[in-house]
């Protein structure tokens, strides 16, 4: 029996080890190099062609951020090389919604290495569903191409600041950190010099720069940093790790192992609605003529909308998982979806941030692995954009603005195949 408990307790202190080595974050680690970017940097060193695609949300996306500051260090330091980028990061978008667009924003453009930034976007997410489209993302990568390095690199806000502060880390960190440990993926945690200089009392995380003129003020609004106070320290961390990863690993296709999670994404597609059965009035808009479609045009090939309650898009697929790429804005409405026979369940396109219009996404439940009809229709249930707004403390100040309440559809979000 003293042996029995013996076991026991050794398997305890080992299972609370590896909790421990998984969640807790040393602010002297800000990279770990694991398999390191042989085959990106053995291309660079030798002024091949090499192309590194950005691929996240917002704090991605910024003009003079940490994607231009970086790619701009990388053209200084290789200056010999032929280097391009790809621009593959949409605001307001997780890993979720990445996963779907991967191989249209980012695969075809054939990269040689790919940073991947959503930390900040999942951090509201459940552990498993970042395992699924965090893998799902690795594995669509190293399908097509297992010489493609890949990076994680982890932003932050001042939401995740106190479980920083705590030497813990968030979260969405913490689940891409079990996914990039799986693939020996090296990751970068690029903004644990925010949270020293928090901690010594030299930061404040919003506000004006000239009210501050003692600290650093790392953003307008808790998230998106100043280019040159959070955006640079960024850049830092960044480089700082790029310089070690630069020497590690040895060139060739990466291992595959077996999938993290059973249930993975890596199958997950984007199909435009262009191909799909519609019934009532569906406008196609175009950047000509059209001003939602010209805001969005960087976002939606094609792109429709109804104001007709009614009016219905069908699609028909054996598969578990659907969702849509659509347009949140001022003039929505909601839709109606019905899957088999199933009753309609809402789907409002409108929140209490439609003062203007904004690409965005919606996901059905989960569904059994079987044909499944789906239906998404115009309701014709107004909603009250007033109340909705309220919750922001916004208020309708041009009614004609909000009067319409139609839908958009671009992209079909789908894990399965279409059926006929």
């Amino acid at each position: 029996m003293k042996r029995i408990a013996v076991f026991f307790l050794l398997v305890c202190v080992s299972i609370g080890s590896v909790r421990a080595q998984t969640d807790t974050l040393s602010e002297s680690r800000e990279f770990l190099v694991r398999a390191g970017l042989p085959n990106f940097f053995q291309k660079l060193r030798k002024s091949a062609p090499v192309s590194i695609a950005y691929f996240g949300g917002s704090i991605t996306e910024a003009k003079n951020g940490w994607r231009e500051q970086s790619l701009k260090w990388f053209q200084e330091h290789y200056p010999k090389a032929n280097l391009t980028h790809i621009n593959a990061a949409i605001g307001g978008t997780g890993s979720d919604l990445g996963v779907f667009r991967l191989q249209q924003h980012v695969l075809e453009h054939k990269p040689d290495l790919v940073f991947v930034e959503f930390a900040v976007n999942d951090s509201s997410q459940q552990p498993d569903k970042i395992h699924k489209a965090m893998e799902g993302i690795v594995r669509q990568i190293w399908r097509q191409n297992r010489n493609t390095d890949i990076c994680f690199v982890y932003t932050l806000n001042a939401a995740m600041a106190p479980t920083l502060l705590a030497h813990r880390m968030p979260n969405s960190v913490r689940a891409m950190e079990q996914i990039a440990n799986h693939y020996r993926i090296p990751s970068v945690h690029m903004g644990l010099e925010v949270i020293r200089l928090d901690r010594q009392g030299k930061l404040v995380w919003s506000g004006k720069k000239e009210e501050f003129p003692d600290k650093v003020v790392f953003s307008p609004d808790k998230t998106h940093p100043y280019s040159d106070t959070g955006h640079r320290l960024y850049t830092q961390a960044l480089t700082n790790a790029i310089q070690s990863l630069a020497t590690v690993g040895r060139p060739g296709a990466h291992p595959v192992p077996e999938p993290f999670v059973a249930d993975n994404w890596e199958h997950a597609q984007m199909i435009s609605v262009q191909s799909l059965t519609k019934q009532g009035n569906w406008q196609e808009l175009k950047p000509d003529n059209d001003t939602v479609a010209r805001k969005l045009r960087n976002r939606f090939p094609y792109l429709v909308k109804s104001n007709q309650p009614g009016a219905s898009i069908r699609v028909k697929f054996k598969g578990t998982v659907a969702g849509l790429y659509d347009v949140i804005g001022p003039g929505c409405g909601q839709y109606a979806v019905t899957v088999d026979d199933a009753p309609a369940a809402l789907f409002p396109r409108f929140d209490s941030y439609a003062t203007y219009y904004r690409s965005n996404y919606f996901f059905l439940p989960t569904l059994a692995d079987q044909t499944h009809t789906v239906t998404l229709t115009v309701s014709p249930e107004p909603l009250d954009k007033a109340a909705i707004l309220q919750k922001r403390n916004q208020t309708i100040t041009d009614p004609r603005r909000y009067a319409e309440n139609a839908v958009y559809a671009s992209q079909l979000l789908i894990i399965g195949q279409l059926e006929n």
